[in-house]
């Protein structure tokens, strides 16, 4: 069982998802040879909560992660993840990449790490991707610095995962494979032939039909940049590329459940900051990922903030070729798991994921609670957007916190409200969320709005516990 993670992909950064610059043959390879998703997500529309809903089937407010793993703020060890029930089944289990979700560096923090979650062996980082593309130099491996590691991260972890396939795993025993990439997350500048790759007239002109999620991007002429950002998207895919071929040439093609997805929507360049009277944050004028159609990117609870790739392939269960427009959410993949090797949900846990292959074979499946995304956007009035979306059927729901006091520390602000104003949007009618039907169907509001309040209130007094 494999699940590959990339790191700020957009919903429409593949060629498979209609991408019609971006050549990405080896993922869309994987959605020849099983389904393609429409409706998947993220558990949340920004890196450390998404990744913590991935592992435990939670959504991350209820683990009281909000934001980015730091020194207070990281996933605790008594939450269960993927690894540790599959232990029980005997599987081996093994990470390398991008963990995120707590400090590996034990001289900084002693917080728990991918071997106190249930991985046998690992190699990874824990910072936010910022030491660069190349030559990172902090990649620990089962607890112990092992210094300076040459390439771009994709390759190199492409590399140690095909090695602990070939050499280290134990060829007797079923294995669970999470890899976590940086790509293409910001800094961006892969090998010269990639981009090279992108440097041309043709590229040019198609970039002028790109939605970037309904969003200002920025008034400078960045386009230069463009071919960086996709080049990059093409280095990821040669990489996962290789990481199949493994799987193939070892003869695990047949009962390897192999699924493809990323962490949150796409990054997006720093609109002129008013309140600072700069360009804020220019590393990101390399960012040209797109969500397609929805409205959005990272950090939105808009669609185009958390609807991103997923892509499943396990052959004899899923058909080739095949598309789902059925809703499979970030926290799915734990109760998913523990259903398809027959492990029952530990009990006293409340999983906000439901047991959900029916979507890899686009049948619906009947959830426990509506899929609920939230993101506490606490800055000023400038930047100022929604907190919280909640689905049902083909509408979304919406919602906004009152504006937080000057005085008001972030915490107290979001434990104290519950969402006061409300957007209602029709998404089979309207992906691009652009037509706000909340005025027109107050029953509906009404309806949505009271189940988005129970669970905003629900989740946030949970993680207040687990924070404490």
């Amino acid at each position: 069982m494999i699940i590959f993670l990339a790191d700020d992909l957009g919903y429409g950064d593949l060629a498979c998802y209609g991408n019609p610059i971006i050549k990405t043959p080896n993922i869309d390879q994987l959605a020849k040879e099983g389904v393609l998703l429409t409706d998947c997500h993220s558990g949340a529309p920004i890196c450390s909560p998404a990744r913590a809903a991935l592992l435990t089937g939670r959504n991350p407010y209820r683990l009281g992660f909000y934001y980015l793993a730091n020194a207070k703020s990281f996933m605790k060890s008594k939450e269960i993840t993927i690894p540790e029930m599959l232990k029980k089944k005997g599987y081996q289990t093994c990470f390398f990449g991008k963990w995120h979700v707590s400090i590996l560096e034990k001289n900084k923090v002693n917080q728990p790490g991918p071997s106190e979650q249930g991985f046998d062996y690992w190699m990874g980082t824990s910072h936010n991707a910022f030491d660069g593309p190349a030559n990172t130099k902090d990649f620990i491996k089962n607890g112990v610095p092992v210094g300076q590691v040459k390439g771009w991260y994709c390759d190199v972890i492409v590399d140690e995962a095909d090695k602990w396939l070939t050499e280290k795993r134990d060829k007797n025993k079923p294995f669970f494979l999470y890899i976590a990439s940086h790509e293409p997350h910001t800094p961006i500048s892969p090998p010269k032939e990639y981009s090279d790759m992108y440097d041309n007239s043709t590229v040019d002109s198609l970039e002028k039909t790109i939605n970037y999620g309904h969003v200002e991007r920025t008034k400078r002429n960045i386009s230069r940049n463009k071919k960086e950002y996709y080049g990059t998207v093409t280095q990821l895919d040669n990489a996962f590329g290789r990481l199949m071929k493994t799987i193939d040439q070892l003869g695990l093609k047949g009962n390897t459940l192999v699924f493809f997805t990323s962490d949150n929507g796409p990054e997006d360049p720093v609109s002129f900051d008013e309140s600072r009277g700069k360009w804020d944050d220019p590393i990101r004028d390399k960012c040209f990922g797109t969500p397609g159609i929805y409205r959005g990117m990272k950090r939105y609870v808009y669609e185009g903030g958390h609807r991103v790739p997923g892509i499943a392939r396990f052959p004899g269960a899923i058909a080739k070729g095949s598309y789902s427009d059925k809703l499979f959410d970030g926290t799915d993949l734990f109760p998913t798991i523990c259903k398809l090797i027959n492990i029952p949900l530990p009990e006293g846990v409340h999983y906000d994921g439901t047991a959900n292959f029916n979507a890899f074979l686009n049948k619906k499946t009947k959830r426990t609670e509506p899929a609920v995304w939230f993101y506490p956007n606490w800055e000023d009035t400038y930047f100022r957007l929604p907190e919280m979306e909640i689905r049902s059927g083909d509408y979304a729901l919406i919602g906004w916190l009152p504006p937080k006091p000057d005085s008001m520390k972030l915490n107290d602000w979001f434990f104290k409200y519950g969402p006061v104003k409300y957007e209602l949007y029709n998404l089979k009618n309207d992906p691009g969320q652009q037509d706000d039907l909340a005025g027109e169907k107050p029953e509906i509001v009404n309806s949505l709005s009271g189940t988005m309040a129970k669970l905003w209130k629900e989740m946030r007094d949970e993680g207040r516990q687990n924070k404490q």
